[in-house]
């Protein structure tokens, strides 16, 4: 394309004989380009003859066409070369601003892997400085700031256990009376309560004995006998507590025993299972055979049927095997405080 070309025919005269597009020649388009002057085109140098950058081949002529009736507009079938700059530029625009865009992204990116890297390697750091975590089957350093606490290999001893105490002689050294181990002046089981008669104490274990009981303890070892009677709504119970030197030999003369201990009477309380008949029980614990005997105190025969008996038996048989584990438990846990146990 080029600028400065003399209108043909003379028209449109007063704008300098200039046209928009291609140069107007005297018989119109598709005539080859007569010779011009040097440097009448607009900006570029003139090319062969014929226009902008390409030589016109010889053509069929065309009829002639009439001047433009609108000069300075834009030949129909001709690019639009100032839209085309207009959407290079707009391209070329958007294209920028991805660039931008995607760099800002890749920059974020570069920023994360770095500042995570940063953290490792604090992290790393703060691990060797303070001895971190020691990879499973290796060996933690021996410099760390903060030693692990250490714990002794031996296994502590276990709490005594009561009856330890009360099935040896050589452990059981707690003082042992009637009123150690029968207190007071009554005693209470299941809001049963029971009122205390005579008690006793002998060296003597087959005197305080009724039948062939009295061999018994004695072919066993037993080296003292501690009675005591309770009476409750007419019914009378003598409880007597034989000591042996081990529990292996109280448990013997559990096995063996035969006849009964004998009832003891005073302290407000008659005498009672004589020459009838009364309920006998023997039973034991560590070293300690205990045994009651049970009636009525008018000398009422006891039956399976009368029930008062057996619940009296039941209740001071109890309240014996209670008092010589409560002996035990004592001894024990005064071995447990005393130093150097």
């Amino acid at each position: 394309m080029s600028f400065g070309g003399p209108q043909a025919g003379g028209e449109q005269q007063g704008q300098q004989g200039y046209g928009y597009g291609y140069p107007q020649q005297p018989q119109g388009y598709g005539y080859p380009q007569q010779p011009q002057q040097p440097g009448g085109g607009y900006g570029y140098p003139q090319q062969q003859p014929g226009g902008y950058g390409y030589p016109h081949q010889p053509q069929q002529p065309y009829a002639q066409q009439p001047a433009d009736p609108f000069p300075g507009a834009q030949p129909a079938g001709t690019p639009d070369w100032g839209a085309l700059a207009e959407a290079s530029e707009a391209r070329g625009k958007r294209k920028r601003r991805l660039m931008i865009g995607g760099g800002a992204v890749a920059a974020l990116a570069v920023g994360a892997i770095v500042a995570t890297a940063i953290v490792s390697t604090n992290k790393n750091n703060e691990q060797a400085k303070n001895g971190g975590p020691t990879p499973t089957g290796s060996v933690a350093p021996t410099d760390t700031a903060s030693p692990a606490p250490t714990f002794s290999s031996v296994a502590p001893l276990p709490p005594p256990n009561p009856m330890d105490f009360i099935s040896d002689a050589k452990k059981d050294k707690a003082p042992l009376s009637p009123e150690g181990l029968y207190p007071g002046k009554k005693l209470t089981m299941n809001k049963r309560p029971y009122q205390k008669g005579a008690t006793s104490s002998t060296n003597n274990c087959a005197a305080v004995t009724q039948g062939g009981l009295g061999a018994v303890l004695k072919n066993n070892g037993c080296t003292r006998v501690i009675r005591a009677t309770y009476v409750r709504d007419g019914v009378a119970v003598t409880v007597g507590v034989a000591v042996f030197p081990t529990d292996d030999q109280a448990l013997k003369a559990k096995k063996q025993a035969s006849g009964g201990i004998a009832p003891l009477a005073g302290a407000g309380v008659k005498d009672f299972c004589r020459a009838t008949v009364c309920l006998r029980r023997t039973n034991s614990i560590g070293r300690y055979v205990y045994l009651t005997q049970a009636g009525f105190l008018n000398g009422k025969k006891v039956t399976t049927s009368d029930q008062a008996v057996f619940q009296a038996s039941d209740d001071v048989g109890t309240f014996t095997f209670n008092q010589i584990y409560a002996r035990g438990r004592a001894q024990a846990s005064a071995a447990a405080g005393a130093p150097g146990e």
